[in-house]
């Protein structure tokens, strides 16, 4: 009978601990912000997947790779692209917006500098509308700022 009663005493000791570890961890987990993991050469597929047919022509896979840091670069000046970011907790204090004007206006700008030769001004258009949507499928973007924010 004792060691049925120590079996028992057992068992409910093990689910308490399990429950405060796991508690525990879900806590740590909810404040960590959550791991969007970008690599360069899948978000080159996806943007060219989805430039329209007269843009592909124009640019090559080279020069799209070189948007696309440029687009990085830009991002971590504007501190959307910390250094650290593993196990990091949520501490955005206050609202970045970012436009595709602001970007495109960007990129026309260090394209050239980058010795990227672009023939038509609408294909910076297409690369920031694909390279937005592949930050939107890897879960990288936050919410859509209302009129308000504006």
């Amino acid at each position: 009978m004792i060691t049925y009663l120590f079996i028992a005493a057992a068992a409910v000791c093990v689910f308490i601990i399990a429950a405060v570890v796991i508690g525990r961890e879900a806590r740590r987990l909810d404040a960590v912000a959550p791991r969007a993991v970008y690599e360069i050469e899948e978000a080159v597929d996806f943007v060219a997947d989805r430039l329209p047919e007269h843009t592909q022509a124009r640019l090559t896979p080279d020069e799209l790779r070189q948007m696309l840091v440029l687009h990085m670069r830009w991002l971590h000046a504007q501190g959307l692209q910390p250094d650290k970011v593993v196990d990091r907790e949520q501490d955005i204090r206050e609202m970045v917006l970012i436009t595709e004007d602001q970007l495109s206006a960007y990129l026309l700008s260090q394209a050239e500098l980058a010795g990227v030769e672009l023939l038509d001004d609408v294909d910076v258009v297409h690369v920031v509308t694909a390279h937005l949507a592949y930050f939107e499928a890897i879960g990288a973007v936050g919410p859509t700022a209302s009129s308000n924010d504006l």
